[in-house]
């Protein structure tokens, strides 16, 4: 399946780059002090950029995490991306699902923890739980034409956006991202590790196997 989006150029990744930095600063800030005790004058200074720098990439301070919480999402939709050929639908999502939210090393771990930490600020905080919510809309938008792409649906008319998308795809789009939603904020209430039961693989491909269970799955014809 070739879905590989083309490289990005140097200014585009000094861009992403800044911004995954002010992300960093805004989430360790919105950890330790919430999001009321942290200013978008003290994430600018903790990414050591300009105030200026920070409202020429970002609307708030709540909206400067949405790049961190974004990574996960754009990470398993490049696994299941790059499923082997002829996979089933189901199997395929729940790999990618298992092995983007496993916890490998201890970078993985911290950004697993970095979730949770931001999951429990958005709690009480309505404009963060916005971003978030919309973080996972555009994620399931982005990832229909991947489900469609591998349910050997690419080429049939209206697989863009829009309301002309066969249903199929975008219920399997719909579950597949809820289940990682519904497995992060389940887990972020917990004490639960980062692996083993309860963990935040192991919700979601619960989650995924329970949501996907009524549909009629898609395969490849």
């Amino acid at each position: 399946m070739n879905t590989t989006p083309p490289p990005l150029s140097l200014t585009e990744r000094r861009k992403l780059a800044t911004q995954l930095e002010i992300a960093h600063a805004a989430a360790e800030l919105f950890t330790a002090h919430g999001t009321d005790g942290t200013t978008a004058e003290a994430i600018a200074g903790r990414a050591g950029v300009a105030l200026r720098t920070f409202y020429r990439y970002f609307r708030s301070k709540q909206d400067a995490v949405a790049p961190l919480l974004a990574v996960g999402g754009d990470r398993w939709r490049a696994l299941l991306a790059a499923s082997e050929p002829g996979a089933e639908l189901p199997d395929a999502l729940r790999s990618a699902v298992s092995e983007a939210l496993s916890a490998p090393d201890e970078a993985a771990a911290a950004g697993l923890h970095q979730a949770r930490g931001l999951l429990r600020a958005a709690a009480d905080d309505p404009a963060l739980r916005a971003v978030w919510y919309r973080v996972n809309q555009e994620s399931e938008d982005k990832l229909r034409p991947v489900v469609a792409e591998l349910a050997g649906l690419a080429g049939l008319k209206g697989l863009g956006a829009g309301t002309a998308q066969p249903l199929a795809v975008r219920l399997a789009a719909a579950a597949a991202t809820d289940a990682i939603r519904i497995a992060l904020e389940t887990w972020a209430e917990t004490d639960a590790e980062v692996t083993g039961p309860g963990s935040p693989a192991d919700l979601a491909v619960r989650c995924l196997r329970q949501l996907m269970g009524g549909m009629d799955v898609l395969t490849r014809p």
